[in-house]
């Protein structure tokens, strides 16, 4: 989904519209957008995130 964030903002969309057809946030696409801008692809890759890795499935939903 990141990377097709990136080339929807190639081909000239903006962010309200990108976050619309990806069905999330305008601040998920301009987070993801600056990024890219800043890193490159390095910035589309997973980081570690602080706190415990989130349980798969999620508890009570099964």
């Amino acid at each position: 989904m990141r990377a097709k964030m990136i080339l929807m903002a190639a081909n000239g969309m903006d962010n309200d519209e990108i976050a619309a057809r990806l069905d999330t946030r305008r601040e998920v696409v301009s987070q993801w957008r600056q990024r890219f801008f800043k890193e490159r692809l390095a910035g589309l890759e997973e980081r570690a995130r602080p706190g415990r890795p989130r349980v798969f499935p999620p508890r009570g939903h099964g």
